[in-house]
């Protein structure tokens, strides 16, 4: 397999999904234990707000060409990390857009040491933030980490990170495949992956609460960080996904 196979080129430029939301397909990172390590494409999202700000969740490698791109966008006042996972170019992003705003999800600084020294805000609640208006956001806490979930209201663009990954079987190895499917991962019926659902055992009622809140929401797409994202019928795919979660007591 070429390497970057498992990406969704072009990479590092803006890909519009509504009038105020575009995706920004990113390079891949290796991500696992030793000998299993799997390929996983980045993904980051950007929403303009009303004030013509924009709203950056994950931001992936910042690219000369991609920065010119967002300069026509409009300026960038929010740079948000949605986990503990999801924080590697943040440093990058706060050089090239000193008057941002970062928002960090809970226990990224105990994750990234010296990597993130400098002043940031920490998202600790459902409310409270700037973008309240027009974005709704859901921390979702777990014994490994914590990860936050945004609804983009007018366009009724949902976006995970880790919650959903579809990694699709064209793009993988064939061992890679069985990884994938094992850890419930495989396109087209990615889902949260096994080893995180076992994270989450012990707050399982709170991540059920949490799954009901975001299908209440009837999203019509779904925004992922790794593998193929659902661009309809979002609401079916939260169900399907969490089937193993919705199901139980």
């Amino acid at each position: 397999m070429q390497a970057g196979a498992a990406t969704y080129p072009p990479l590092n430029t803006l890909k519009p999904i509504t009038e105020a939301v575009w995706i920004v397909d990113g390079p891949t990172i290796r991500f696992g234990p030793p000998g299993l390590r799997m390929p996983f494409p980045t993904r980051m999202t950007i929403v303009r707000l009303g004030d013509g700000g924009l709203f950056v969740h994950s931001p992936t490698h910042l690219t000369k060409d991609l920065r010119a791109e967002l300069q026509a966008l409009g300026p960038v006042r929010f740079i948000v990390a949605p986990n503990r996972i999801h924080y590697w170019w943040v440093p990058s992003w706060r050089i090239a857009y000193p008057e941002a705003e970062i928002w960090l999800a809970p226990r990224i600084r105990e994750q990234a040491g010296e990597h993130i020294a400098f002043p940031t805000r920490e998202i600790a609640g459902e409310s409270g933030y700037p973008w309240d208006p027009e974005i709704r956001t859901l921390p979702i806490e777990g014994s490994f980490m914590t990860e936050v979930e945004f609804f983009h209201i007018t366009s009724r663009t949902l976006v995970l990170t880790d919650f959903i990954e579809n990694f699709e079987p064209r793009k993988l190895n064939w061992w890679r495949r069985i990884v994938a499917r094992l850890g419930g991962v495989l396109a087209p019926h990615g889902a949260m992956p096994r080893d995180m659902r076992l994270t989450f055992s012990r707050q399982r009622p709170a991540l059920k609460r949490a799954v009901e809140t975001m299908i209440g929401w009837a999203p019509e797409r779904v925004i992922i960080a790794h593998g193929r994202w659902f661009e309809r019928d979002g609401q079916a795919i939260l169900q399907r996904s969490f089937n193993w979660l919705l199901d139980r007591p």
